[in-house]
């Protein structure tokens, strides 16, 4: 290869969209990290309830070979898997029937817009009494939350197929469960894979949130704990470590839609180096 090709790929790198982007982004978290860390020390937050972030990275990377962390880490994410994996099955298949049926969609639109607005935790109170204060509780507040963007988005994914494509399916006399699994899926799958990506992070949400107020175990719990104790240095390293979490769930996710959907227009219109 010809190193003249280096030079003219590393150019047309810094010139994409994405790596401007996450220059960016990073800049941006710099920024807002060192004017808390300047807030701190010049005393315009109280050092006592506002630790420095350099203390509070340093507390959470000390932690990093305890079994404190990960074991919290780990109740967070079982009841994140479980409960996204829930949501996701709900809702694909509640959201093709309904988006497939015409009766159907207009017999419970009305219903899905009634309770979609409902936020999970009101139903905490009920859900404790129900279900108590363990790893079942916070399932079905977080299977709740998340199962509502994925329904949605998988309904009128269902619903926006093209009719040309319907039509060329007839003319081809395909059956019923084949147009469905060629056609119509395909089509609403830009519909529903956003919908996962927003599902995950609902879904991990809920379950931080279920944690701190119902005190199943987990980062919340552990923040709770943490923030009663008066370990301020701790709790915002857990803080720190949650945030972390949501974040690499997100690339994740963001990374799986870019495959899953590398034939589409969105994704092809896309800048950047592949």
């Amino acid at each position: 290869m010809s190193t003249s090709i280096i030079p003219g790929t590393r150019r047309r790198l810094l010139r994409s969209p994405k790596f401007t982007d996450g220059l960016l982004g990073a800049a941006g978290l710099v920024t807002v990290l060192a004017v808390l860390e300047f807030s701190t020390i010049v005393g315009l937050l109280p050092e006592k309830t506002f630790p420095r972030v350099s203390a509070d990275l340093r507390e959470l990377a000390g932690m990093a070979g305890a079994a404190e962390l990960w074991t919290a880490v780990g109740h967070t994410l079982q009841g994140w898997a479980i409960s996204f994996a829930l949501a996701t099955v709900i809702a694909v298949l509640l959201g093709i029937a309904v988006g497939s049926n015409a009766v159907l969609y207009a017999a419970t639109s009305a219903v899905i817009e009634f309770l979609r607005p409902i936020p999970s935790v009101a139903l905490i109170p009920l859900v404790v009494l129900v279900l108590g204060t363990g790893l079942q509780s916070k399932v079905f507040l977080a299977t709740f939350a998340a199962t509502w963007p994925v329904l949605v988005a998988t309904i009128y994914g269902m619903r926006d197929v093209e009719p040309v494509a319907l039509e060329t399916a007839r003319s081809f006399r395909a059956r019923p469960r084949d147009t469905l699994l060629s056609v119509v899926l395909p089509g609403a799958v830009p519909y529903i894979a956003p919908g996962l990506r927003v599902a995950s992070t609902t879904a991990l949400i809920l379950c931080v949130t279920a944690e701190l107020v119902i005190g199943a175990p987990g980062l919340g719990q552990s923040i709770t704990v943490a923030q009663a104790g008066g370990q301020y240095q701790l709790m915002y390293a857990f803080i720190i470590a949650t945030g972390l979490l949501g974040v690499l769930l997100n690339l994740l996710f963001v990374a799986l839609e870019k495959r899953l959907l590398r034939w589409h227009p969105s994704q092809r219109s896309q800048g950047g180096v592949q």
